[in-house]
């Protein structure tokens, strides 16, 4: 039965044993970010399946090809601060399910490019909207993060969201190579954009504020409260609560002088690089460098996909349990931080090896590693300050996708030049080792950060 459980602000503290057992509505709120990101990363990894037969048909070269993947990470940079703005001034709700409505339409026009005059125009133009209009998730998950969510979960909650890019390459790829395989690649566009619409209606249907939820017990509510979670943040410094009022620019200038923040943006910087490898390349690494077809490349990329999720969703919960066994954020975060992304620069092995299928291992455990060291968006739930969850997400955001504008270029220029992916795969594991360097000798201790 519905409730109004934004008037419980006043309920007496709930027994957190006890509320652990009650409901776990926030999962689903939980599944709905994920569920979006997921088809997010399926969307931007889209023309990585349908390169290798557009490049073919529409005669588009591997610097081309290579400018087309920056193309979405340039937009994608410019306007995640705006969007994080954005989700901080109309909330998390209408930013989401905007961004998924306009980006799905985006990937449908892509279906017809080649339709259009200058197609390589065409698609440098339709890559950059697709990045505007996806630029929302991220600012907009973090903030259902650190609103749904106690401290104590967010490490879990945070790892199962970020899992979403493998969950998406384990699922789409192989789906988008079969479709490549069997009705061309324009069907791959067409076929994942009105997934998206699907999805754009789903949100608008499910997704509440924790305050605003008709069906939300009030023990869930309190317990999530009581775990620091942001439950009414939609309204944080809307309704006169005696907070400086700032410009969005001064924000993010307090947030460029703090050194652990800093270090938390180079080090999401690097560890972007790595996915932009695997949403961009990989495929084609697959069919040009190791002699498969597209519909082998699809299912083989889906393997270190599986292995980067398992890593992804395990992360969360060592993080969560030495959280709780430590009572120390940055060993909790850290420790599978620099775990993870040191067997991601695994990835270099693969220069010394011939054999296909070991190859796939080393890729995989790459991965996993990958998956396992990326507790980003938790650590921007535990750090950013309260009424700049939004803004953070945004900056934290651009920095790291600044990787997805270099790293397919300069792939694409290795791959001219030498002809090989050898010198891109060392390019790649090397940000993996920068990235450890930043969590420990940048960032320091992690917390809230206090804004001036």
């Amino acid at each position: 039965m519905s409730k109004d459980i934004g008037m419980t602000s006043a309920a007496a503290p709930l027994d957190v044993a006890d509320a652990k057992k009650v409901t776990y509505w926030r999962y689903g709120m939980l599944a709905l970010i994920t569920l979006v990101l997921t088809l997010s990363a399926g969307d931007r990894a889209a023309l990585s399946v349908a390169g290798s037969t557009m490049t073919q048909e529409l005669n588009i070269s591997a610097v081309e090809l290579g400018y087309l993947f920056s193309a979405f990470s340039w937009a994608y940079v410019i306007f995640q601060m705006p969007a994080g703005w954005l989700a901080d001034k109309i909330g998390s709700k209408l930013a989401m399910g905007l961004a998924v409505a306009t980006w799905s339409l985006v990937t449908i026009l892509m279906g017809f490019a080649h339709y259009f005059p200058m197609v390589v125009l065409a698609l440098l133009v339709m890559r950059f909207l697709l990045g505007v209009c996806e630029s929302p998730v991220g600012p907009a998950g973090g903030r259902v993060i650190a609103s749904w969510f106690p401290s104590s979960e967010r490490g879990t909650a945070g790892a199962i969201f970020n899992s979403a890019q493998y969950l998406s390459l384990a699922i789409f790829t192989p789906f988008m190579g079969w479709l490549c395989h069997q009705y061309g690649w324009d069907s791959v566009f067409i076929v994942m954009g009105l997934i998206g619409l699907v999805v754009a209606v789903i949100w608008a249907k499910f997704y509440y504020l924790p305050v605003r939820h008709p069906k939300l017990p009030v023990e869930e509510l309190e317990y999530i409260r009581a775990g620091e979670g942001l439950v009414d943040l939609e309204t944080l410094g809307s309704k006169g609560q005696g907070q400086k009022k700032t410009s969005q620019w001064a924000d993010i200038r307090q947030l460029f002088r703090n050194r652990m923040m800093v270090g938390i943006f180079l080090a999401q910087y690097c560890i972007n690089a790595i996915t932009w490898f695997y949403m961009s390349w990989f495929p084609i690494y697959l069919v040009k460098d190791r002699g498969l077809d597209i519909l082998q490349a699809g299912f083989i990329a889906a393997i270190p996909a599986l292995c980067g999720l398992i890593g992804g969703v395990s992360s969360g919960f060592v993080s969560d349990a030495l959280l709780k066994k430590t009572g120390s954020l940055s060993i909790a975060r850290k420790t599978p931080i620099t775990i993870g992304l040191l067997l991601s620069a695994s990835i270099m092995l693969c220069t010394l090896i011939d054999s296909a299928w070991l190859v796939v291992v080393v890729m995989s455990l790459a991965f996993f590693g990958k998956g396992f060291g990326s507790l980003g968006w938790a650590v921007v739930a535990d750090t950013a300050p309260k009424r700049l969850i939004g803004t953070t997400g945004g900056v934290f955001g651009a920095i790291g996708n600044l990787s997805g504008i270099v790293t397919p270029v300069v792939i694409g220029y290795l791959l001219q030049s030498s002809g090989s992916f050898a010198s891109a795969l060392i390019y790649v594991g090397v940000h993996g080792l920068v990235a450890v360097f930043s969590y420990w000798v940048i960032v320091g201790k992690i917390q809230r950060m206090a804004l001036d």
